[in-house]
């Protein structure tokens, strides 16, 4: 007696040639080529050479046996290159957002960075659902994970396109981000066409989410690059006096102290890229007939006189020249100052006796960078480069060419969104210091290495970077610091002689 085996039926192949396998009723498998079947057959106990053109075995469908269209080569080449670029577009947002993440300063930055390498995560699983989308399929979301992974790949790509096409600088990064976003491209035309999402479930909410997670990660980079920095408020409070002068009665010079001091009060910690203070004696002709001397005529010739202010004009003095005194940095370029720190100086200087000066002023100036924009390269900054030393290589300045006298602190500057790092040449900070002059500093490209053209882009990098200034202004007269200190009665004390009674 003859048993009765159930038939096999052989579904028609789909889009891309798959053809199902349905044994008693129930799926058993997909196959792409008689081969594939013959291996699912197997499987189920059913002999290797297994007539399929038996119809009392394999029933077939919408195509008899030869009905294979299948193209394995390039199905195989789209799956490896669906996967490949969404295995690129995880490594490029780990190091988008891996050094802010692990990095940056303040919370909205690494929230930011560990959005970041969280997309980069839902990228590496799209890469290994690709494998599945490309193949058989056994996982109904494999299709809208792959579209998820390539929406992600396609925002990030846009983003650091379009920051680069902020100032089209050569990097590295764009000849990878740049055809990743061209595969983008392709791959979301692709998913789109075939409707990868129509497996799941419920593709509308699968929709809404992933809308809900592209606004909150733009409001995340929003904050973190435009309101957070702008919210968070920085200031130097600074000030300059000069204390009671001594005669040194051995050298016959005035000894006068100065202190100088400066504290954080904004909400932002601080580096300084320089500083200088300068101490200036103000000399000059005073007239004894002040009523037949016109002011602005005064004002006008001693404009027009070499070495004298011209931004000062009084009646009953004329030839105003001021003399740098004493000059030198403060705090010192590269060290930082946090929130509420701060920080005195006290510094003694000499004056001779008959110097002729009326006025003493001092002035000084704070250049310095907000420490949340950007991070510095401290111990390379701090190191000083004379101009006028041949050995100090690309920073010498032969006296020949006329080139001041000057210190040079030059380092590297990183910002604290990474986004800007990856899509524009590196930055450096450079900072000129030399005595009686108003200290320089500027962030630009430039390295030393002949591109002077590019110093032009460093009022965009101050902004960029959160670069300010402080100033302060302190002046005395002369005699006053030389004037003797009142004399201290004590309580009741009357300093006034009494009268005799007659």
């Amino acid at each position: 007696m003859m048993s009765i085996r159930p038939w096999v039926v052989v579904e028609p192949p789909d889009s891309r040639g798959l053809r199902r396998v349905v044994v008693g009723g129930e799926t058993v498998g997909h196959a792409w080529s008689a081969a594939g079947l013959r291996r699912i057959l197997g499987r189920l106990g059913h002999p290797e050479d297994l007539d399929l053109e038996d119809p009392a075995t394999v029933c077939w469908r919408g195509g008899d046996s030869g009905a294979w269209p299948d193209r394995a080569g390039r199905r195989h080449a789209v799956t490896a290159l669906m996967a490949a670029g969404l295995l690129a577009s995880m490594v490029l947002s780990a190091i988008v957002g891996g050094p802010d993440a692990f990095g940056a300063l303040t919370f909205a930055q690494r929230l930011n960075g560990i959005v970041f390498v969280l997309s980069g995560a839902v990228q590496g699983v799209a890469a290994a659902a690709a494998l599945d989308y490309g193949g058989k399929r056994q996982f109904r979301a494999s299709g809208a994970i792959v579209l998820l992974g390539v929406l992600i790949s396609l925002a990030t790509d846009s983003l650091l396109l379009f920051m680069w096409l902020e100032e089209r600088e050569f990097t590295p990064y764009v000849l990878v981000f740049m055809p990743l976003w061209c595969w983008s491209l392709w791959a979301l035309c692709l998913l789109v066409r075939n409707r990868s999402w129509k497996e799941i479930p419920q593709p509308k909410r699968f929709a809404a989410g992933v809308v809900a997670t592209a606004l909150l990660t733009g409001v995340s980079l929003a904050y973190s690059t435009m309101y957070q920095p702008a919210a968070a408020p920085m200031h130097l409070h600074l000030k300059a006096e000069f204390g009671r002068s001594r005669v040194d009665r051995s050298l016959g010079f005035l000894q006068v102290p100065l202190t100088l001091y400066m504290k954080n009060t904004g909400g932002i910690p601080v580096y300084i890229l320089n500083d200088s203070y300068t101490v200036s004696g103000r000399g000059g002709a005073y007239s004894r007939n002040p009523a037949d001397r016109d002011l602005m005529r005064e004002w006008r010739e001693s404009a027009g006189r070499r070495g004298e202010d011209s931004g000062e004009a009084e009646r009953y003095v004329d030839h105003l020249v001021h003399t740098t005194i004493s000059s030198g940095h403060f705090y010192g370029p590269g060290n930082r100052l946090e929130i509420g720190e701060e920080y005195a100086r006290k510094h003694v200087f000499q004056l001779p006796k008959d110097a002729g000066y009326d006025i003493l002023s001092v002035d000084l100036t704070i250049s310095y960078m907000r420490k949340d924009r950007g991070k510095l390269g401290v111990e390379e900054f701090k190191t000083p480069h004379y101009s006028w030393d041949p050995h100090a290589g690309r920073y010498y300045c032969a006296p020949e060419k006329g080139c001041f006298r000057q210190i040079i602190y030059h380092g590297k500057v990183r910002h604290n969104d990474n986004l800007v790092n990856l899509t524009r040449r590196p930055r450096y900070v450079t900072a000129i210091w030399s005595p009686g002059r108003d200290p320089e500093s500027f962030i630009s490209p430039f390295d030393f290495k002949g591109e002077t053209g590019l110093v032009q882009k460093e009022k965009r990098e101050l902004g960029r970077y959160g670069v300010a200034e402080a100033h302060v202004s302190y002046e005395v007269s002369l005699a006053e610091l030389l004037a003797p200190p009142p004399v201290l009665l004590p309580p009741g004390y009357s300093s006034q002689v009494p009268t005799a009674t007659p």
